[in-house]
């Protein structure tokens, strides 16, 4: 009972944050504006990149350009709703090191719903779209055998996989508790890999596979529920079930980067800690 108050006083601490952010945004609609559209055209040149391969190849790891669209799309749209949700986690080490966390912990709401919501972008929206609009294409495009199990794993995969890298924006953020200068080591592990996920299983080492399968298990964002969709052959040889395990693999990577949440918050001493 204490916990589903808490969350929903979270819940509530966030939309009030988060909303007075949108506001301030607003107040300068022009300068929105702009950045959202720069942000749209800085995440559309990495799939200009990928187009011009194809200007020069016919297949990339076996994917062609709209299979690898599918990629890309399915990989933009899950990390930018958890990019526009909860990407200022990386905040985190700068306010440990100028002992400005301390303003929060004092504050009747939960630390991690105010920091998630500290500085709501809503310019993020820009690489939200424009993942949404290569998704869109790829669908248009892309020679897939509907099914019913396959139309219901499509809004599933989207929301597992925002909230696997919701669970690595968390445990990066947990990280920097102890590594204080460490945001650009979360970004390697989130926007990074994102980009890796862009690109087919096939054109990567299988050591670096396994690792995103079973270490940091990004593959379940898309690849194992792609290759059910497009009927392509599973990564390292996995058994088809497990494209229906994005869902349960997001709850057990949100619940370890709960525990990690938890740990580097009582290991916070204040400032110089």
């Amino acid at each position: 009972m204490a916990e589903d108050s808490r969350l929903v006083q979270g819940l509530r601490a966030y939309r009030l944050i988060a909303g007075m952010w949108i506001r301030s945004t607003m107040a300068y609609r022009a300068s929105f504006v702009m950045t959202a559209v720069g942000n749209f055209a800085m995440t559309f040149l990495d799939f200009v990149t990928i187009a011009l391969m194809f200007s020069q190849v016919d297949a990339l790891g076996g994917y062609s350009l709209s299979e690898v669209a599918f990629l890309y799309g399915l990989s933009g749209v899950s990390f930018g709703i958890a990019d526009l949700g909860i990407g200022s986690m990386d905040r985190l080490g700068r306010r440990v090191r100028d002992g400005t966390l301390d303003t929060l912990l004092v504050r009747p709401a939960p630390v991690l719903a105010q920091l998630a919501a500290d500085r709501f972008a809503l310019r993020r929206l820009g690489r939200l779209t424009q993942g949404a609009l290569v998704l869109g294409y790829a669908l248009a495009t892309v020679h897939i055998a509907w099914t019913p199990a396959k139309l219901l794993l499509m809004p599933v995969m989207l929301v597992s996989g925002a909230g696997i890298f919701c669970a690595v924006f968390v445990a990066g953020a947990a990280f920097q508790f102890v590594a204080q200068d460490a945001s650009e080591v979360q970004n390697a592990f989130t926007y990074g890999g994102t980009t890796l996920l862009q690109y087919p299983p096939t054109v990567f080492a299988k050591e670096l596979v396994r690792g995103v399968t079973f270490v940091l298990p990004l593959a379940f964002v898309n690849w194992l529920p792609a290759s059910f969709v497009l009927g392509r052959p599973y990564p390292l040889g996995l058994p088809e079930w497990t494209a229906f395990t994005p869902p349960l693999v997001a709850v057990a990577c949100c619940a370890l980067a709960g525990l990690a949440w938890r740990a580097g918050l009582r290991s916070y001493r204040s400032t110089g800690s």
